[in-house]
């Protein structure tokens, strides 16, 4: 596989004197996904299921046909069960308040991981303070996954809802959640399931999981910013009522009462990010042209350089588990008595770009008794030659600090 081919399909990486390694947080958009928006934007911009008009009922088709191509591509049963979103926080925040706030009581328990991101972790305080509720924690064993035992010591009789991340965006642990979800399913619980740092990298069967929810953003696997995806069983989502209130959500309005359209239109209000949606489809063309196990390739090949060129610089702390084949494409580490924030702005003038901070998982840092890290996520445009920068101005930014640390 030619990466320097596949990165021409990327402008910015053109345009760009860069080593772009902050894919956990966004990805790179390639020409197809950049065209397609443009494309609607020309010749078919009109608000869906508004108008009898044929430019709306064209922008109608659009939608709702990428609608199907998603549900087709994490083998969904029904496109009814493929809600759109803005991101997989406000997919979350819609799991939480739609099904959460109306199905438990006091003494339920809700179980996450400690490896959470706050979307999947600030939803779910608010519906224990408001249910009455308890919020439990799964933690981490020091290879910095979740054990067996640990998954059922904290998913018990009483766990009502289980919400987990398939990969950790700091420590790029993939955790076995379709062992979890088995679990839970026999504990009579319900798993909300986080794949916004997965599905760029891996194929995912809905239905092979038995996931009762799945989210993910459409902007960390090459789409455009602010569209998301809340995939839900359909008996789920039928009994549950909507989020957010406004039009094309409704089926009758009278003064003092409202009756509800049917899914997916109950959880769509208001116009929605079409161009987003039409960018997600282009996205899911070109994932699917490419392939997974391609992309896999690639970046198994990639990060396995990546892990084994910073373990050779003894001043730099990795946060990964041993594990490789439980480990994806993203590696947390710090320079001993360095701040993060001041490694990556030395980074960036080498024009290398990681991520610093607490990355959106302060409780996961407090675990594991730090503030913040640097973090380098890949995907498959990142080349050896990327890795070889970032370890250069690791290098120099350790002869920075050096006499002092």
């Amino acid at each position: 596989m030619n990466l320097n081919k596949i990165k021409k399909d990327f402008p910015i990486l053109q345009n760009r004197d860069i080593a772009y390694l902050d894919n956990g947080a966004t990805t790179q958009r390639p020409e197809s996904v950049i065209d397609a928006i443009v494309n609607f934007y020309k010749n078919y911009n009109a608000n869906p299921h508004r108008g009898a008009y044929s430019l709306s009922i064209e922008a109608t088709e659009i939608y709702e046909n990428t609608r199907n191509k998603i549900a087709k591509f994490i083998n969904a049963k029904k496109s009814e069960e493929i809600i759109f979103s803005k991101n997989a926080s406000e997919s979350l925040n819609l799991i939480a308040y739609s099904y959460g706030m109306e199905n438990l009581k006091e003494n339920d328990e809700i179980v996450i991981s400690i490896m959470e991101h706050h979307s999947n972790l600030v939803p779910w305080q608010k519906v224990s303070q408001k249910t009455g509720a308890k919020l439990n924690y799964m933690y981490i064993n020091e290879k910095f996954e979740l054990s067996d035992e640990e998954v059922k010591n904290k998913i018990t009789d009483k766990t009502k809802i289980v919400g987990i991340t398939h990969i950790s965006n700091v420590l790029g642990t993939i955790n076995n959640v379709k062992k979890i979800i088995e679990y839970a399913h026999k504990k009579g619980a319900i798993v909300v399931v986080d794949a916004a740092q997965s599905i760029p990298h891996m194929k995912i069967d809905v239905q092979e999981l038995d996931a009762d929810f799945l989210v993910f953003s459409g902007h960390k696997m090459l789409a455009p910013l602010g569209i998301g995806v809340l995939y839900g069983k359909n008996e789920l989502l039928n009994k549950m009522s909507p989020f957010i209130m406004g039009g094309d959500m409704i089926e009758y309005v009278y003064e003092q009462t409202t009756t509800f359209a049917s899914l997916p239109n109950k959880f769509e209000a208001g116009t929605q990010n079409v161009e987003g949606v039409v960018g997600l489809g282009a996205a899911i063309d070109y994932i699917e042209n490419l392939g997974y196990d391609n992309i896999q390739k690639i970046e198994h090949e990639t990060v396995s350089y990546a892990i084994q060129e910073l373990s050779k610089l003894n001043y730099l702390e990795l946060y990964l588990t041993p594990n490789r084949e439980n480990h994806a494409s993203v590696i947390s580490f710090n320079i001993d008595k360095v701040h993060p924030h001041d490694v990556a702005s030395i980074l960036d003038s080498e024009g290398v770009c990681v991520r610093s901070g607490n990355h959106c998982a302060q409780p996961l840092m407090r675990y594991l008794g730090i503030d913040s890290t640097c973090r380098a996520s890949f995907y498959f445009y990142n080349t050896k030659e990327d890795v070889d920068r970032l370890v250069r101005a690791l290098n120099r930014a350790y002869k920075m600090f050096e006499k002092y640390i």
